[in-house]
């Protein structure tokens, strides 16, 4: 029944990715089969700390989130959770070696989102490592299945192509985040005034981490290549889309990419793989 179990909590992580995210599912899909059920994991245990703040206005966020770190915790070192997220997560974590400082460090930028609705450069820099770098970190380590040495490799691309699609996101959701949240992300900016000149800098910053996020796809393992190739794609055509408009725009809708247009994203990019262009 232990194995019954396992794959009920498997399959909440995927329902979980799947309600919440068409890109990153799609991405997933595109992943070989046998590292599916890792990544899904991951992303469902993102998903539920990101809606502990993010989401459940009416609760105390702050002991919701405890309970959610502490829960985490007991987890990983029984190998036993009756949250379903929770313990699918606590199974990537053991079976790909996932460091407890990568986790760490996703949960002190949780917490910095339950207070802070601005940040300073270093600030910044910590939030983006923690939000979103150390997730594409988790995800390299089940990439690379155990061989350190191209995980060492990786590294650093991997990060750099974290980073970008957060900043991405910032600038994407830099309205909502004002608005629903209070908060604004980049250090300097505030939504009044946010001009061209800003968000030029922004995108600058942002080709830079792509450039080199860019290169560490063409080592990946045949089993993550295509996939996040794909997710490159996707948030490179997001880039683009949001390059060519002013910031006056920004501060007023979020931008947003069709699912036509990632499905046709996806068809190019399947089409560019079977030709060995990858």
């Amino acid at each position: 029944m232990e194995a019954l179990y396992q794959e009920a909590s498997l399959l909440s992580s995927k329902v979980v990715t799947n309600c919440y995210s068409t890109s990153f599912s799609m991405g997933i899909n595109a992943l070989g089969k046998e590292i599916h059920d890792p990544i899904y994991a991951v992303y469902g245990f993102v998903r539920l700390a990101d809606e502990i703040v993010d989401t459940f206005h009416q609760q105390d966020k702050k002991t919701l989130l405890d309970e959610f770190v502490n829960e985490t915790h007991l987890a990983i070192e029984r190998k036993l959770s009756l949250n379903p997220v929770l313990h699918s997560f606590q199974w990537a974590v053991n079976k790909y070696n996932i460091e407890r400082e990568l986790i760490d460090a996703f949960i002190k930028s949780m917490e910095w989102d339950l207070t802070k609705i601005g940040y300073n450069r270093s600030e910044y820099e910590e939030y983006i490592y923690g939000s979103a770098e150390v997730v594409g970190l988790m995800c390299l380590r089940v990439f690379c299945r155990g061989d350190e040495k191209q995980y060492q490799e990786l590294k650093y691309a991997a990060k750099r192509l974290g980073a970008a699609f957060q900043k991405i996101n910032f600038l994407r959701d830099l309205k909502d985040d004002f608005d629903d949240k209070g908060r604004t992300y980049f250090p300097d900016v505030t939504i009044e005034s946010f001009n061209d000149k800003q968000k030029q800098e922004i995108e600058a910053d942002i080709l830079k981490d792509f450039q080199d996020g860019y290169e560490g796809i063409k080592g990946l393992p045949k089993n993550s290549k295509f996939g996040v190739y794909t997710a490159y794609r996707y948030y490179l055509a997001l880039f683009e889309k949001i390059k060519g408009i002013k910031a006056d725009r920004i501060r007023s809708e979020r931008i947003r990419i069709t699912d036509g247009k990632k499905y046709a994203i996806l068809a190019q990019c399947f089409l560019k793989d079977k030709a060995g262009m990858l």
